[in-house]
């Protein structure tokens, strides 16, 4: 079955540390809760590639895996795209979100 690209929507995500580990989560300032987890290339949390805070632009959907909590989904093999701090800031100006 082919990829729904209308429930698909572009993020910026970044890693940060919890615990003793290290997450992906969206970044503050669009429609999604920076509480919110993120499912997807693990590659994007590894502090040897990328250092811990690094922002990126993911496709994801919102999704619920049968009831359970909510988090975004984003799949693993899509091309890993690294945002600029500018590049950043540019992207979250680009749209008025509100929270979901």
């Amino acid at each position: 079955m082919a990829r729904d690209i209308y429930a698909y929507r572009q993020v910026a995500v970044h890693s940060v540390q919890r615990g003793s580990g290290v997450e992906i989560h969206p970044v503050p300032g669009q429609a999604f809760s920076p509480e919110l987890a993120v499912q997807c290339s693990r590659k994007m949390s590894d502090t040897s590639l990328y250092p811990l805070g690094t922002c990126f632009l993911l496709d994801a959907k919102l999704t619920d895996r049968l009831g359970g909590t909510p988090y975004l989904y984003a799949w693993h093999g899509d091309d890993i795209k690294v945002l600029s701090a500018r590049e950043t800031k540019a992207f979250l100006a680009e749209f008025k979100r509100g929270r979901i």
